[in-house]
């Protein structure tokens, strides 16, 4: 099935027959991606009494209990109510969920002091004229070891502050990225990057979102595409996520 979309002023016919998943899935146990220490997704049948709820236990159904941190356990989107005192949800924050979007990949710059950086010159040297709403950053090497790796106590690459005010300034409202956070894993709580992308403190963006620990396979080619980016309905400032890629072709 085939859809056309303008944007732009142009129109592009949208394949929705192949999708392309940049999410990783949940799996019980320590065999997934996960950070800053959280404890692993755990699913577990319902007892009560005789009752478990597992079909492998003469169960009829399965019926498990689910302990999940959305920041740790996985690919999640987020919004301002992270970084804010007031109770903010991505439920509430995000209510569109189609975009056209652009994938870029990066290689961080090596600093001095080992870590590794995604800055302004990134995207300021390249030719992204006009930036979609959402940009999708895969950052090379881009190993298959991402989809299960613990970053915890890693210092994983970041970005630079100025690097997510030039987005902003460019219109990005949705960034998906391959990492467990914008900001430094051990930044003494400042999360420059963060409050630049929400414009905290000032004029809070809150219909703008963080999706984190994406995995953009190596086959999906840097470009132009249609970003569905599908939410669990939680009441909560992150939910886990699903976005998912549909090529595009411009209609002459």
């Amino acid at each position: 099935m085939k859809a056309l979309v303008d944007w732009q002023g142009r129109q592009y016919e949208i394949n929705l027959d192949a999708p392309l998943d940049i999410s990783l899935p949940l799996r019980p146990g320590i065999q997934n991606v996960n950070c800053f220490y959280a404890p692993p997704f755990e699913a577990i049948p319902l007892q009560e009494g005789d009752f478990i709820g597992d079909t492998r236990k003469g169960s009829p159904v399965n019926f498990f209990n689910v302990k999940i941190n959305p920041h740790g356990n996985g690919t999640h989107t987020e919004c301002v109510g992270h970084i804010t005192r007031e109770r903010r949800s991505i439920n509430a924050s995000l209510q569109k969920f189609h975009y056209f979007a652009r994938v870029v990949s990066v290689t961080p710059y090596s600093q001095e002091n080992g870590d590794l950086v995604i800055k302004r010159s990134h995207f300021e040297d390249a030719n992204y004229n006009p930036f979609p709403p959402a940009l999708i950053i895969r950052t090379l090497p881009n190993e298959p070891g991402k989809k299960a790796k613990n970053y915890s106590g890693s210092n994983p690459p970041y970005f630079h502050f100025e690097a997510i005010e030039y987005l902003v300034n460019q219109g990005v409202s949705h960034l998906l990225v391959d990492l467990p956070s914008v900001d430094k894993e051990q930044d003494e709580g400042k999360l420059l990057a963060h409050k630049a992308f929400w414009n905290v403190p000032g004029e809070v963006r809150s219909k703008a979102t963080i999706t984190e620990l994406v995995y953009v396979p190596s086959e999906i080619e840097d470009g132009m595409y249609f970003l569905n980016l599908q939410i669990a309905p939680f009441e909560l400032d992150a939910t886990p996520s699903k976005p998912v890629l549909y090529m595009i072709r411009e209609v002459e």
